[in-house]
């Protein structure tokens, strides 16, 4: 008689399947019925017809969308928000994936995140009361205008001070993008050619950097002629190893990043870096599965066929829109099964103004951090860290104490950063805090007594 095969009786938390990717039918939008493929697949096109206001929204969403969605939008814009409105259709087009129900929008995860409402701020707790518009202090950590040397061994050069795209989360919210109602934006004030020989002499004087994050903003906002002799003369310095080229547009604009000129580019440029043993990767920013499509996974794809040595995933924690379990291991499988982009960093949301909606608390990182391991493979489960401020990036169990309470928690570091002596040897308590909103009645009213004595800024 032959032997039945093992039933596994016991079921897993999680259930891998895998999904294959769509590109939604972008027509089913009142204002996108007549876009040809040819159209949308054009970056110019693509740029030429971003949605920067509620009114254009409308014109695109139509009444698929209720009618108070739009004056919730316009109600943010207007008093609430850091960031402008900015979302290339290839961005909107990965909302409403399903509008049977017109209300959809208000819980759709990629709308949660990219174009925030009146309705999702908190009332009570909006901003934390030791939220800062530079929260991690890259400002005052630059060396030169755009250079922040905060690690040891490595800087961020920020060329450009926009992108394809504008997150409502966005860490950089004091200088990326144009200003709102609610925020005046810092400048650079250097023509770029000027900024640039700038970074690139500091790291010529400064041979123990050998790691360069190339960042903005955006890296695709900047002109390919730009951004190739940059990257060029990079190489060009001995002790530079690693070259890190930062991107949100491979995932809102993958069209910017499948344009032969620029294919081609990024081929020169890695040719040379694997001839000189440098690492050049590229670093993306997904937050959720809805936003990878084939076109998505096609400019990953054509990156790394193009020579750069990896595509890796940098997300940010955000309430309702990847806080449970399930969506982080979608989100992780899919990025890996389908688009070859490595699972890296998930982000815990960093202390800006107006974020606490989005913001989880420590104690819900651990909890996630601890429920995805195990089904991904080592080097693709992505680490969930907290940027501390003047510490840097820490894995969320790495927390020295923590009050879940009063949602305070301490971190140490081993180095220091550039803007302190040599007297202050990097080793004291660093604090980071949790989302009021999320701590209990006694913590809550901790804070509140904090405040009315004035010893909560």
């Amino acid at each position: 008689m032959a032997s039945k095969s093992p039933v596994n009786r016991t079921a897993q938390p999680y259930e891998y399947r895998r999904r294959e990717l769509v590109e939604p039918d972008w027509t089913r939008f009142p204002g996108w019925r007549t876009v040809s493929a040819q159209e949308w697949s054009s970056a110019q096109w693509q740029r030429s017809h971003c949605v920067k206001s509620a009114k254009q929204l409308h014109d695109v969403l139509g009444d698929l969308v209720p009618e108070e969605f739009y004056a919730d939008l316009a109600r943010d814009q207007q008093d609430h928000a850091t960031m402008s409105m900015l979302l290339p259709p290839q961005m909107l087009n990965t909302m409403l994936t399903d509008v049977t129900t017109s209300s959809s929008i208000f819980t759709d995860p990629v709308r949660r995140y990219m174009l925030p409402v009146a309705s999702d701020r908190l009332a009570l707790w909006p901003s934390h009361p030791r939220a800062s518009r530079d929260s991690l202090h890259e400002h005052d950590m630059w060396v030169a205008e755009g250079l922040t040397h905060r690690y040891p061994t490595k800087v961020l050069a920020e060329l450009v001070s926009t992108c394809p795209q504008y997150c409502g989360h966005c860490t950089r919210m004091d200088l990326v993008g144009t200003s709102t109602p609610s925020v005046t934006k810092l400048k650079l004030a250097g023509k770029p050619v000027d900024r640039y020989a700038a970074m690139l002499d500091y790291l010529r004087a400064h041979p123990q950097i050998r790691d360069v994050v190339v960042s903005g903003g955006d890296v695709a906002n900047v002109p390919w002629r730009q951004l190739e002799s940059f990257l060029t003369h990079l190489l060009e310095i001995e002790s530079i190893r690693d070259i890190r080229l930062a991107t949100k547009a491979l995932m809102g604009l993958p069209q910017h990043w499948l344009q032969p000129d620029v294919l081609e580019g990024m081929h020169r440029v890695a040719v040379r870096a694997r001839r000189q043993g440098v690492s050049l990767a590229v670093h993306t920013h997904v937050n959720s599965v809805n936003s990878l499509t084939p076109a998505v996974a096609a400019a990953a794809k054509a990156l790394l066929e193009a020579g750069v040595r990896d595509v890796r995933n940098q997300g940010v924690l955000l309430r309702g829109v990847n806080d449970s379990p399930g969506q982080l291991l979608d989100l992780s499988f899919a990025l890996l099964d389908e688009a070859m982009i490595t699972p890296y960093y998930l982000y815990m949301c960093d202390m800006i103004p107006a974020s606490e909606h989005w913001r989880l608390p420590l104690s819900r990182a651990q909890e996630l951090q601890h429920a995805i391991m195990g089904y991904l493979p080592g080097f693709a489960t992505p680490r969930i860290v907290c940027d501390v401020p003047f510490v840097g990036k820490r894995w969320v169990h790495q927390a020295e104490s923590y009050d879940p309470v009063r949602g305070i928690s301490t971190w140490t570091k081993n180095y220091r950063t550039s803007i302190e002596t040599s007297d202050d040897p990097g080793a004291g308590d660093y604090v980071y805090y949790d989302p009021i909103d999320t701590l209990p009645t006694a913590g809550q009213r901790w804070w509140g007594d904090q405040i009315e004595s004035g010893r909560a800024s």
